[in-house]
């Protein structure tokens, strides 16, 4: 039975490990704060320009001559 109670040790102490992996961080909190708003910017341009897309199509992108969606 001391086997199992060494696997149980090992397998208690790998998760400690692991656990104290997951809580350590690879940048600052400043270089986090700038990956952050860069991250935030490229949101903000890419939800820019599907919105000026929606609109051009919205306002003159079919004049509806070729349109397969429509039923009679």
């Amino acid at each position: 039975m001391t086997r199992g109670n060494q696997r149980e040790k090992a397998r208690e102490k790998n998760l400690k490990a692991k656990a104290q992996e997951k809580k350590k961080t690879s940048v600052s909190g400043s270089e986090f704060q700038r990956q952050k708003e860069a991250t935030a910017e490229i949101m903000r341009q890419k939800q820019a320009k599907a919105a000026a897309a929606k609109e051009g199509k919205a306002d003159g992108g079919g004049d509806g001559a070729g349109s397969s969606n429509s039923k009679k």
